[in-house]
């Protein structure tokens, strides 16, 4: 009998590496998605984002996924080097413009990226191309009062008072 098994990514499969450093803003997947995948697989493999975002939700939501370390693609690449000797050592590593972030609360700031079902997602999309509640409903064949009762869900999620500002900062933060 064949046994099912998941396999890693070809690349971490082929390889095996020690570290991964890894971009957050890839054309197919989010990073985020490809570390939670490595880190379910391999507990071991250390993986330490680049990316340039340098918001305090972004950093916290990678380092939640599983990454080791952040580094702003900006930093001197002695501190990818610090990061990639930091991780090998069991540390979790940022940069230093990454624990400036980290540390320093903005008023009114989301401490992390919400977490979004799928239909909000579905929603937020059509949202952003100018359709109406109406219109959404009509489209994913559920009711005004569901579409209604999904964008203040959004909003709450996101602590503003818009769907503007929702769809702002979900794109921001590479939601949509």
């Amino acid at each position: 009998m064949l046994q099912h098994r998941r396999r890693r990514p070809p690349a971490i499969e082929t390889l095996a590496p020690d570290v991964v450093l890894l971009d957050i803003n890839l054309p197919d997947i989010s990073g985020i998605d490809i570390c939670r995948q490595v880190r379910k697989q391999d507990k071991d493999i250390r993986i330490i984002a680049l990316s340039v975002h340098n918001e305090r939700p972004v950093i916290k939501n990678i380092l939640g996924s599983g990454a080791n370390g952040y580094v702003l693609k900006n930093s001197v690449g002695e501190e990818i080097i610090t990061a990639i000797h930091a991780a090998l050592n069991g540390e979790t590593y940022l940069c230093r413009a990454a624990r400036d972030i980290v540390s320093n609360i903005q008023e009114g700031e989301l401490s992390e990226i919400p977490k979004i079902t799928r239909r909000e997602k579905e929603i937020l999309l059509l949202v952003s191309k100018g359709l109406t509640t109406a219109q959404i409903a009509e489209q994913l064949f559920i009711s005004f009062h569901t579409v209604e009762s999904h964008r203040k869900n959004l909003i709450e999620k996101f602590d503003v008072s818009t769907m503007t500002a929702v769809i702002k900062l979900a794109t921001q933060y590479g939601l949509i």
